[in-house]
């Protein structure tokens, strides 16, 4: 296809049910072949940009006015090659290669082409598994080179990617910007990308533009636009280079709460050995480690939501508090208080209609008295950001905003142990402060947090590393 050019004149969308707009008043051009950077605090409508670009916002899901242009007509589904902040939610078909192949077939693409293109994809972003391999036992990270590779098999005229590097590894993160870069290059193919990682982007692209509450308020050549209102970006949370927010997360001494014999991890095989490992509380303890490592599995094993492979998870008695066996065999309402857990993708453990509601979920089945559950409830809007969005159904926030939701979730009933999966993820400077905030304060109140992650600023601030690996016989 040839690349696209995009026009915005005056373009704004509102989701439905909410009052304010999540795009306003924005002017833009892009011109074919560009490569764009699209910045902006977290809830200023990037997100929506791009689904409005990729043609899947449809007139009843909300609002819109103005014009909105590709190629001087109004979007439609199959122009631009879309990646979801979400690439669990973009998975279609049960195995790998078949996955690949589901744009170009859409497209019309001969089947021999078809052949060509999937392996080549695949190993442009780094997938390095057979065609046959199952999506759905694909790990965050390898889900989300899936859904890239889809999106390149395409080859389309426009590619649009949100967070595309949020959920990988540092090498990761390299190989597949380099993937995206060689891909556009080639193609000549109009790019913009979603990300808070500037860095990791502004020597490849030609262009940043920052979005604001009333459309674009920066507009230029990377080095240009950091250099020249750095500060002024950093201060409204952008992720600007040598501006990073400084948190410090304070250790106390805590009880043992969790200890691990021969712990091997998997689902149904080993995936890795974890051995002896003792979790307390007062400290932040970092998993981290390769896409498919296993970390995931690891963390919702402590969590008592997967059985050991072999080996043991036991509960010290300062955990336990009274009850028998292992955290594994706790019922859902023995866990609130002692055990929360939060998955990689937010939208897995949502349950309530609005924010307000889903924040006191824990707290409505632990019964607390209701003045004291709105009084929780408000603090959490309040800290964590979303105090315009308490009456929001969740499925309708960003990806950040779903995110910082579901770690107030998580840590409503004030759990003694809170395992976090990429906790950070979606997050510009302000709001990554601000949670880290709230993990340090559980973490002096004695709470044990465990966070797997790929945030090389919340693994600095970490009090112990614990880095997973495969096993040998799972990596041959």
């Amino acid at each position: 296809m040839t690349p696209a050019r995009i026009e915005a004149r005056g373009w704004g969308w509102r989701h439905g049910g909410r009052l304010a707009w999540a795009v306003s008043g924005l002017d833009l051009t892009v011109e074919p072949g560009e490569r764009l950077l699209l910045l902006g605090a977290s809830g200023s409508g990037k997100s929506t940009l791009l689904a409005a670009l990729a043609g899947v916002l449809g007139d009843d899901q909300g609002e819109t006015t103005g014009q909105l242009l590709i190629d001087g007509r109004p979007p439609a589904a199959g122009r631009a090659g879309f990646v979801l902040q979400d690439p669990e939610s973009q998975v279609i078909l049960p195995r790998v290669g078949d996955d690949v192949a589901f744009g170009p077939e859409n497209l019309g693409v001969p089947v021999d082409e078809i052949r060509r293109r999937v392996p080549a994809a695949l190993a442009e972003v780094g997938l390095d598994v057979p065609l046959r391999a199952l999506a759905g036992r694909l790990s965050g990270g390898q889900k989300q080179r899936l859904a890239l590779a889809g999106v390149l098999a395409m080859r389309p005229g426009l590619v649009l990617l949100d967070e595309p590097t949020a959920n990988l590894d540092p090498g990761g993160v390299a190989e597949v910007r380099d993937a995206v870069v060689r891909a556009s290059a080639r193609a000549g193919t109009t790019l913009i990308v979603v990300e808070h990682r500037v860095a990791t982007w502004q020597d490849h692209v030609d262009r940043v533009i920052v979005l604001g509450p009333d459309g674009v308020v920066a507009d230029g050549p990377p080095r240009r636009v950091l250099s020249a209102r750095g500060a002024e970006l950093a201060a409204s949370g952008i992720w600007v280079p040598g501006h990073d927010p400084r948190v410090a997360v304070t250790a106390v001494t805590g009880e043992g709460l969790i200890r691990t014999e021969a712990l091997v991890v998997g689902r149904g095989r080993p995936v890795a050995v974890v051995g002896e490992l003792g979790i307390d509380g007062g400290r932040l303890t970092a998993v981290t480690g390769r896409n498919g490592a296993g970390k995931t599995t690891l963390a919702l094993t402590l969590g008592g939501l997967l059985p050991p492979v072999s080996g043991r998870v036991g509960a010290t008695a300062a955990l336990a508090a009274g009850l028998r066996g292992d955290p594994l065999r706790w019922r859902s309402r023995e866990l609130l208080t002692r055990v929360a857990v939060v998955f990689q993708s937010p939208q897995h453990q949502f349950l309530a209609s609005t924010v307000r509601e889903e924040l006191g979920v824990a707290l409505g089945a632990l019964r607390m008295p209701e003045a004291r559950r709105r009084a929780r409830v408000d603090e959490l809007l309040e800290r964590l950001g979303l105090v315009p969005l308490a009456e929001a159904n969740p499925f309708t926030l960003s990806g950040g905003q779903q995110r910082r939701l579901s770690v107030g979730s998580a840590l409503a009933a004030a759990p003694r142990l809170v395992v976090l999966d990429e906790p950070t993820f979606g997050q510009d400077a302000r709001t990554w402060a601000a949670l880290v905030r709230l993990l340090a304060d559980v973490v002096r109140d004695g709470t044990a947090v465990v966070a797997v992650t790929h945030d090389e600023l919340l693994v600095r601030g970490a009090h112990r590393t614990v880095v997973v690996a495969r096993t040998a016989e799972e990596a041959a």
